[in-house]
């Protein structure tokens, strides 16, 4: 049996073939041309239990590209692989080597390999919320030149609504006023792009069951039932709640060791599309749940708004983890008990 390493990069990646023993059958160096790629791996077809591919940003037409030519494909998880401590050297050949000996072993943490349809639904919905935090900042420079040149406040919706007349009046002068039309003119297109990408999502996620029963969780709406469907993709990937709860970054990191904290691990590993969604979900539910408030204000007292925000979403999470998991509609009293 065969076990093949990539070591990904932006022009050109290393690509190893080992055997049973970790010993080097063969490895290049090869341009990012996928035909060189699948050449250099056809030899070894029939022999080799997989191809492992780093998940790093431009994994994608490898990927589907090695499985459209019949090869089992891995995905490495490159957040959760820890290299062994005291190496005297390391480069790409050891990267695609050692990726071929954890596949080999059986420990290679690995990622979820959406379908190409799925993942560019995903992507769409992440592109939204780009253009989101964009428009945000434009909103929060118009807010700061007001405050700066007038020392009065204007909130997002006024932001809005705002038009190059209604700036006109404002009794600026005439460079403070170009400034403010220029990010007016910004935030005007963004609007209209996010209006016009909320479409297509609401049409591949609305008709799905599993949208109407997140949306009856109280502070998550149309958009963050539509950010989470798409961030958990098939929620049978999870073991457990724990897991799921983990991937949305709610819960903590902590070396233990005979009870006592010995250190920390990366908080930040994760999806940090669904730490975001679960945390607005938060600061809705805040608005409009009773129970929610209840729960928040006694974790307030006890630690600090952002932990109380943070135990908040963890809540959320694991509602909604049962939800899609039981096909069953929110219950607040289970989820607050």
């Amino acid at each position: 049996m065969k076990y093949s390493g990539i070591d990904l990069h932006s022009n050109n990646s290393v690509v190893t073939v080992t055997d049973e023993e970790d010993r080097v059958i063969a490895e290049k160096r090869l341009p990012n041309d996928l035909a060189k790629i699948v050449g250099f791996l056809e030899p070894w077809r029939d022999d080799l239990a997989g191809v492992v591919v780093e998940s790093t940003y431009n994994w994608y037409w490898l990927v589907d590209g090695l499985q459209a030519a019949g090869f089992v494909v891995h995905l490495a998880n490159t957040g959760a692989i820890k290299k062994y401590d005291g190496l005297k050297h390391s480069g790409d050949k050891a990267d695609a080597r050692q990726l071929a000996h954890l596949l080999r072993l059986g420990i290679l943490p690995t990622g979820t390999i959406l379908a190409p349809e799925q993942r560019a639904t995903r992507d769409l919905a992440r592109k939204r919320m780009q253009l989101v935090r964009s428009r945000t900042s434009h909103i929060l420079a118009i807010e700061n030149i007001v405050a700066r040149q007038l020392g009065a406040k204007i909130d997002s919706n006024q932001i809005k609504r705002l038009n190059n007349d209604a700036v006109e009046h404002m009794g600026l002068t005439a460079d403070v006023a170009l400034a403010i039309q220029s990010n007016l003119a910004v935030v005007t297109t963004l609007s209209a792009q996010i209006d016009l990408l909320e479409k297509p999502l609401q049409e591949r996620v609305g008709e799905r069951p599993e949208y109407g029963l997140l949306t009856s969780v109280p502070g998550i709406g149309r958009i963050l039932a539509t950010i989470i469907l798409l961030e958990t993709g098939t929620v049978d990937r999870f073991a457990a709640v724990g897991n799921f709860a983990s991937n949305a970054r709610c819960v903590d990191s902590q070396h233990m060791s005979n009870g006592k904290k010995k250190g920390e691990g990366n908080a930040r590993n994760g999806n940090k599309y669904l730490a975001w969604a679960f945390v607005e979900a938060a600061n809705f539910a805040l608005r409009f749940c009773p129970e929610a408030k209840r729960f928040y204000e006694r974790k307030k007292a006890k630690t600090n708004t952002v932990v109380a925000i943070k135990a908040l979403a963890h809540k959320l999470a694991r509602a909604c983890f049962h939800i899609l998991k039981e096909r069953k509609p929110f219950d607040v009293t289970r989820c607050f008990a």
